[in-house]
């Protein structure tokens, strides 16, 4: 039996017996007979991957249409929903026929905020959005220099499975803390703890929703049930509409799950092609404008990174290497899409972590994106019917996808501790910091150093040693930024 990402036999997902041989012109170009799936798999992992990512539909309208811009603008939030679910759909489809893996792309978080709170303070919309843009050109240039995907190449094989065990703490962090099971205790209660279990215990009905939905889904998984993650979002979404019906429930979040009064709702384009990219270059200095293209590229540059290289090792598609397929495609259309993020004024558009929900449920090529991006494409009409899904019946999704990603740590040799320690601080420091980018960075560092104070650093590969004093300033952005008088 062929072994998973993981290292396990791959029972929910067997390798067939025999050769199998393409059965159309779309199993051969999308090579599904090749890679061990089939189209029932890829059309579920296309809704799962939706499903787990469609909050983005709600999330990223909030975070951009709450701030100001240095005019005091807001941005229409039912034009951002546009907006996004746009990106979504195109970027989407283009991934999978282009780069044909699984992976889906939205509007980034964390860099919505960075975009919101960080540049639209400073400038225009206009103007913030046309950094995005700017940002996703450079991208693109150094993934056609061959930098980007150098720089993947370069990283050991060991770092690259723990930014994968990394993302999986991660993403299961995330479902907890977006389902509300685990919560942030204020500064103001003057404790040493800084998260607890929901409000000090479980209370309420969504969170009844979310535990049901994790007993459900870890129970599916376990019986290696065909869908099992589908069909715990979709029967933990029509528990949580009953539910909705029958009790009094103040609030569920981002997303209640009520039936919409109409199911459709007309698209509103008017935020495409709002951009300036050379804007802001009359709005702040030109060192603050590359301090902040800066940290938009490293940050987008490494999260997408983790996740590409995550996803495609839980679905088993790493070749001899560790090198992901057709990575040179992969990485240019991520980069196209930030430019069209941008574009649109949604934000920078980078590739998904939730795309690891997909291919749990089977999904390893990009006929998958096919129905993610359609799902997408449909949500620009019916956007209120395809966001009744709760947060607390998505997040076991991503609890359930954290453990299957989990189990690449025993690849790790935990006895050298040259690789060791970085590995533990890149899986540690994701969760902990909330970031992709960080835990990545943390880990080159301390590989580097470590590397160099054992007298190895010709072990070192020379790409590493630029990226790490990349990281050097990202850390330190702040005292630098004081030191030049840019803050």
């Amino acid at each position: 039996m062929k072994p998973s990402a993981t290292g396990a036999p791959n029972d929910a997902f067997p390798a067939p017996s025999g050769p199998r041989l393409p059965s159309g012109p779309l199993d051969r170009f999308f090579r599904i007979s090749e890679r061990g799936s089939t189209y029932g798999r890829e059309i579920r992992g296309g809704f799962a991957t939706f499903f787990t990512m469609a909050y983005i539909l709600v999330l990223n309208p909030i975070i951009l249409s709450g701030a100001k811009d240095k005019t005091g603008a807001e941005l229409d939030p039912a034009q951002l929903v546009t907006a996004t679910a746009l990106v979504a759909a195109v970027m989407t489809v283009i991934m999978g026929i282009g780069g044909n893996l699984p992976l889906a792309l939205a509007a980034g978080l964390g860099l919505n905020a960075v975009v919101a709170f960080q540049l639209a303070p400073l400038m225009t919309w206009d103007d913030a959005m046309g950094l995005i843009v700017l940002e996703g050109i450079i991208i693109c240039v150094l993934v056609l220099t061959g930098l980007r995907e150098a720089v993947m190449h370069a990283i050991p094989q060991p770092l690259k499975q723990a930014i994968s065990v990394g993302i999986g703490l991660f993403i299961a962090f995330i479902g907890f803390v977006d389902a509300g099971f685990v919560t942030r205790i204020p500064d103001a209660a003057n404790t040493t703890v800084p998260v607890q279990l929901g409000t000090g215990n479980l209370t309420g009905w969504p969170m009844f929703v979310f535990c049901f939905g994790v007993v459900l889904t870890i129970v599916l998984l376990a019986r290696k049930v065909k869908g099992a993650i589908l069909i715990s979002i979709v029967v933990t979404t029509v528990l949580a509409l009953v539910l909705n019906k029958a009790a009094d429930i103040k609030t569920w979040g981002l997303t209640t799950p009520d039936l919409p009064d109409t199911l459709v709702d007309s698209p509103d384009f008017g935020l495409l092609g709002q951009f300036d990219v050379f804007g802001a270059f009359g709005q702040v200095s030109v060192v603050t404008v590359v301090l902040l293209v800066f940290t938009l590229i490293l940050s987008d540059f490494f999260d997408t990174m983790g996740t590409v290289v995550g996803v495609t090792a839980e679905a088993d598609l790493l070749d001899e290497q560790g090198q992901v397929p057709g990575l040179g495609r992969v990485l240019l259309i991520d980069g196209a899409a930030a430019v069209a993020g941008g574009a649109a004024s949604a934000s920078s558009a980078t590739t998904y972590i939730e795309s690891a929900a997909g291919v749990g449920e089977g999904a390893r090529t990009g006929f998958a994106n096919l129905f993610t991006g359609g799902l997408f494409a449909i949500a620009l009409f019916l956007t209120p019917v395809l966001t009744i899904v709760p947060m607390q019946a998505a997040a076991p999704a991503l609890v359930a996808v954290g453990f299957l990603m989990m189990t690449q740590v025993k690849h790790i040799d935990w006895d050298r501790y040259d690789i060791a320690i970085p590995a533990f601080l890149t899986i540690a420091v994701m969760p902990f910091t909330y970031s992709i980018t960080n835990g990545i960075g943390a880990g080159f560092l301390a590989y580097v150093i470590i590397k160099t104070a054992l007298g190895r650093a010709r072990e070192v590969h020379w790409l590493l040693w630029g990226v790490s004093l990349l990281f050097v300033v990202y850390f330190a952005i702040d005292p630098i930024e004081q030191l030049l008088g840019v803050k």
